[in-house]
């Protein structure tokens, strides 16, 4: 049995722009737009098929977050076992996004969830990283600086900063992006998991300071 006809994709463009600070997604450079293009095709995909529930959808993504340390290290070729697993898990979290949205299923505790499964999803690629061979410390100071990074904008919002401040070069998808070609990059050489979590930390204090001057101006 079908489910009802989702969204569209103008229609769920400004909805996602009323939920993040104003920033219309058709407006975006092309690799972003293309993305939450092909992720809202997805998730029209799954309401038009009955899915209903971008917590479910959540669950995966963070199922297959958790499963990228073990398996980074047990099964043969286990860095490209866990870059498939992670962009599994970006691909999830895009789409209980566009869920949320197309089948008007959002919900005050589903954000909540999802911003948490966001956090811990980040802790087992970090942990990826170390059990691959990078210092353990990088690994903690890394991700302490990516949460400070998304802490900081949340306040800000509590404070009352009406939009998202600014793009900052160090927002999810980079993140993302990093940790694929980290791992992938690690198959090949094993230094490349310390070289991957110096990156990530450079950019990450970069966003940081970029995010802080955006707040100051805000709140001033």
């Amino acid at each position: 049995m079908r489910g009802p006809e989702p969204l569209g994709w103008d229609g769920y463009c400004e909805r996602w722009s009323e939920t993040h600070g104003g920033y219309d997604p058709r407006e975006a450079p092309a690799p972003v737009r293309g993305w939450l293009r092909l992720c809202h095709r997805l998730g029209a995909g799954l309401v038009r098929l009955g899915v209903r529930s971008p917590n479910a959808i959540t669950s995966i993504g963070l199922l297959s977050s958790a499963a990228v340390p073990l398996a980074a290290v047990t099964v043969p070729a286990g860095p490209l076992v866990a870059a498939i697993l992670v962009l599994l898990s970006a691909f999830a979290d895009t789409v209980d996004g566009v869920l949320a949205v197309v089948a008007a299923g959002a919900t005050c505790l589903g954000q909540v969830y999802d911003a948490v499964a966001d956090r811990l999803a980040e802790a087992a690629w970090l942990i990826a990283f170390a059990l691959l061979g990078a210092p353990a410390w990088l690994a903690a100071t890394c991700g302490a600086v990516m949460w400070l990074h998304e802490y900081v904008r949340a306040r800000a919002a509590v404070a009352g900063m009406s939009d998202i401040g600014t793009v900052t070069i160090a927002e999810r998808p980079t993140r993302i992006l990093i940790t694929i070609f980290g791992l992938l990059a690690a198959l090949f050489d094993p230094r490349a998991a310390t070289a991957t979590l110096a990156i990530a930390l450079a950019v990450s204090v970069v966003g940081f300071a970029q995010l802080s001057t955006a707040v100051r101006k805000a709140l001033r």
